[in-house]
C-alpha cells in the first residue's frame, strides 16, 4: 500500500468523509456492558452542537458501529433502531447531521462487518460512491476501529475515552485527542 502524507487537518475539505464510532465517541460507553434502549443513550458532552461544525467541514459523515448485543439476543434492531433515531433527530436539532449508519451485528470476530473489518466502509462506499478512503478519517476510542480504519485505507484519529492506556505515537494512530470536542475544536 502506498505511503500516505501525514494528516493535516488544515486540508480537509467538503470532498473528505469522516467516520465515527458510536460508543465512547459521540455518546458515552457503558463499560463491559451495551446502552440498550434510547433511555441509556447519553451524549458525551456537547456532543450533539459539535456536528453543526462537522457538517461544515465534511462532505458525509457516516456512523459505524459494532453491536454484539444484537447478536447475543440482549437487544434487538428495533431497539438499536430507536437509539440511532434518537442520536439523529438531537444532531439534526442542533444544526448537524449523519448521512448514514451501519451496525454489525454479528458475534464472530471473522464476520466482514465486524470492525476491524472494513465491511461496513464498503458499505458506505456503496451507498455514497463519492467516498474516497484516502480522504476519510476514522474516529474512534478502540484499537479495532484504528484497525478498521488501516484496513480501509483511512486516515486514523484515537479517542483516549475508554482506552487511554494505549500508548501514543502508535503505528495504527495518525492523531490522539481526548474527546471528540478536543478533534473538532482541532479542525
Amino acid at each position: 500500500m502506498q505511503q500516505k502524507p501525514p494528516l493535516d487537518l488544515s486540508t480537509i475539505d467538503k470532498s473528505w468523509t469522516l467516520f465515527l464510532d458510536r460508543d465512547g465517541v459521540i455518546n458515552e460507553d457503558k463499560i463491559g456492558s451495551y446502552i440498550f434502549n434510547a433511555d441509556e443513550f447519553v451524549f458525551m458532552k456537547g456532543a450533539p452542537g459539535l456536528f453543526k461544525k462537522i457538517s461544515e467541514k465534511f462532505g458525509r459523515i457516516i456512523v459505524v458501529t459494532n453491536q454484539r448485543g444484537i447478536g447475543r439476543g440482549l437487544m434487538s434492531e428495533d431497539d438499536l433502531t430507536a437509539i440511532h433515531k434518537k442520536m439523529v433527530s438531537e444532531v439534526t436539532t442542533a444544526g448537524g447531521k449523519i448521512d448514514g449508519i451501519y451496525f454489525a451485528p454479528s458475534i464472530n470476530n471473522n464476520d466482514p462487518m465486524r470492525k476491524p473489518n472494513p465491511g461496513m466502509a464498503l458499505m458506505a462506499k456503496e451507498d455514497f460512491p463519492e467516498i474516497n478512503f484516502s480522504t476519510s478519517i476514522i474516529v474512534g476510542n478502540k484499537h479495532s476501529d484504528m484497525l478498521f480504519g488501516r484496513n480501509a485505507g483511512m486516515y486514523t484519529v484515537f479517542l483516549a475515552t475508554t482506552n487511554p492506556e494505549i500508548p501514543f505515537p502508535h503505528p495504527d494512530i495518525d492523531l490522539r485527542y481526548d474527546l471528540l470536542q478536543d478533534f473538532v475544536k482541532a479542525l
